[in-house]
């Protein structure tokens, strides 16, 4: 028999009423204040927002991450100001400290981070909330196996984004119950109204159809959204959105559902609309933090420290794909922490982490040719310490994550990211598949250490570093075999560059990685059969990369470094290289790398069209001797 819906009181609701009074005139006043900020956005959800955190919700104001807690996310981050009012009202820091909004020594930014203790993922770049709270839904269902619950707002202008939709089949295929996202329809976007207005039949046609259970309600009701918040938590087996029918600068007259007042602060219609508003408080009792739903306390800490479960086992000389390293030491790792999650996008079988999957079929996760979305599940699924999360897919379709990847920094997300096929050595597949941007991409990404292993043991040993970094890390995965070059117990550390040949002659360092570290090591024996040696470094990490070693072994040789790397010129390895020396006098640097837009063909031909194999790593070091 269902569960008999318990309609809130008179008092109760009257008391909702007025909570999304008072979180109107926070967020009119304080954008008032700062002059600037998104208050007509923040109207609209005033009363979605009373009921989710003074009746719906359940969360400790005092631990506002708490791990039983339900989950909040806004993914309209440019309604912050009433989100900071919500959390403020419960009692979590004083609802003075609102006039700091957007003052640069105040964390109240302009769109929310996590430099706030109730923000688990930063917002605004539109179209990405859904995808983490995705992500934190799926650890809540079937890894933590817990209560908790996750709501996250949406706008919908930017339910026009395709990232929004994959979420969306994400959701459904998944089965995750307990999930709910509310679209605030509010019809106006910042420049035009949105595509379908206040067509709510359209909207449900659409979240229907992406086997959601879609609910339509008048958003600015509060009794009715309290019956569809409670609809939503009895469903099973299919996440629930909620429509909600709003309007723009609601109750600001002349403002309300009207264009151009997006992200504008009100000025003088907001003072005189707040002063109506002021009027209707008189006398009402509100809620506060004392009498929020208590949370079941029914998820544990974890501990996310992890290591190899054995030592690397190769043979040196052998050749073997970085790649398959990758997913020998998921699987390593795997054993020794059950929190470790591996995400694929329909990759698995050429990315290798299927061996994950085989091994723990539990912690492995198909988000299929959807990246932007495993970015975001990768996000939910780390948030607040409960997971390693690794995503891997070719390398050059992170690219159509950036902004996702962009966004988990501005987040401070613990995360990784392997990209494999990098570079024309992929061969006959062509310049579609040939990541030739992604060290540049990742090197751009704050605190983001970048990887490029290359042999098995240092890939191991990548993957062991980047499970246990506080930041976000990125491994460029080789998709041919190479040479073993390290014994298996060789330590790595990150930022710290290998000297894998060297003599007392070296009359030049050349710095490779990956396949072109093979490439310098055959350049090498062709040199020294006419007497000239040179000195070869891997640097392991791109980023940071190992200044010290590189200007000691550069010196050593005379100030002559050439770096070669299977990678567009702009931004990748040599023009790493270029900063670490640039202050060093005496030193020149000659920079071969992919200067066109590749072709198909086979791999060791385009190394050679392209001019990065070892007859050109030959000739080059030869012109530099001359020139020098």
């Amino acid at each position: 028999m269902a569960e008999a819906y318990p309609q809130p009181d008179q008092k109760k609701l009257q008391a909702l009423k007025n909570m999304a009074i008072k979180l109107r005139i926070h967020s009119i006043e304080s954008t008032n204040t700062a002059g600037s900020g998104h208050p007509t956005s923040c109207c609209s959800i005033a009363e979605i927002l009373s009921v989710l955190f003074f009746h719906t919700m359940r969360y400790k104001v005092s631990v506002p991450k708490d791990l039983s807690s339900d989950r909040f996310v806004l993914s309209k981050g440019h309604a912050a100001p009433i989100l900071y009012a919500a959390w403020a009202e419960a009692g979590l820091f004083p609802v003075s400290d609102l006039a700091n909004l957007r003052k640069i020594n105040s964390d109240l930014e302009g769109h929310p981070t996590p430099r706030l203790s109730f923000i688990d993922f930063a917002t605004g770049s539109l179209g990405q909330g859904l995808s983490c709270a995705c992500g934190m839904a799926y650890m809540g269902k079937y890894i933590d196996k817990a209560s908790y619950r996750v709501f996250c707002l949406v706008g919908d202008a930017e339910s026009a984004e395709g990232s929004i939709w994959e979420a969306m089949n994400f959701a459904s295929f998944y089965k995750l119950d307990n999930l709910c996202a509310i679209f605030d329809i509010n019809r106006l976007g910042q420049s035009d109204p949105t595509m379908f207005q206040h067509d709510l039949e359209s909207y449900k046609r659409r979240t229907d159809a992406f086997g959601w259970n879609s609910l339509i309600v008048d958003g600015h009701d509060i009794s009715a959204l309290c019956q569809k918040f409670h609809e939503a938590e009895m469903v099973k087996d299919r996440p629930t959105v909620i429509l909600a029918r709003t309007f723009k600068g609601r109750d600001v007259p002349g403002v309300e559902d009207q264009e151009n007042f997006h992200g504008k602060a009100l000025g003088d219609k907001g003072i005189a609309a707040v002063e109506a508003m002021k009027k209707k408080l008189s006398g009402d009792t509100v809620p506060n933090g004392a009498n929020l739903k208590a949370v079941k306390d029914d998820v544990k800490p974890v501990n996310l420290s992890v290591k190899l479960a054995e030592l690397p086992n190769y043979t040196l000389g052998d050749k073997v794909a970085v790649r398959k390293a990758y997913a020998t030491a998921l699987v390593k790792l795997g054993r020794d922490c059950e929190r470790l999650i591996a995400l694929d996008g329909d990759m698995k079988n050429s990315t290798y982490s299927q061996e994950y999957r085989h091994a723990f079929p539990g912690r492995h996760i198909e988000c299929f040719v959807a990246e932007q979305n495993m970015v975001g599940v990768a996000l939910g699924c780390a948030a607040r310490g409960r997971a390693i999360a690794f995503s891997s897919t070719f390398a050059c379709f992170f690219s159509r994550a950036f902004d996702q990847i962009r966004m988990a920094a501005v987040s401070q997300a613990a995360i990784n990211f392997c990209g494999s096929h990098p570079g024309v050595s992929i061969g006959v597949d062509g310049p579609s598949q040939m990541a030739l941007e992604d060290i540049a991409m990742f090197r751009s990404i704050p605190n983001c250490v970048v990887f490029y292993p290359s042999d098995a043991v240092s890939c191991e040993r990548a993957v062991e570093l980047a499970a246990n970094y506080e930041h976000m890390t990125f491994i460029r995965s080789t998709r041919g075999t190479t040479p073993v070059v390290y014994s298996n117990d060789q330590t790595f550390e990150i930022g710290k560059a290998k000297i894998v040949r060297q003599t007392e002659k070296d009359a030049a360092l050349v710095i490779g990685a990956g396949v072109t570290l093979e490439e310098a090591m055959k350049a090498a024996d062709q040199l020294a059969a006419e007497k000239i040696y040179i000195r070869i470094l891997d640097p392991f990490t791109v980023k940071p990369i190992d200044k010290d070693t590189i200007i000691q072994n550069a010196k050593a040789v005379g100030g002559k470094i050439v770096t070669v790397e299977d990678h567009y010129l702009e931004g990748g390895l040599g023009e790493a290289v270029l900063a670490a020396v640039a202050e060093e006098k005496g030193v020149t640097v000659r920079i071969m790398a992919v200067k066109e837009v590749p072709r198909s063909g086979p791999g060791d031909e385009l190394l050679e069209l392209f001019g990065i194999s070892a007859n050109h790593i030959v000739k080059t070091v030869k012109e530099l001797l001359k020139s020098c």
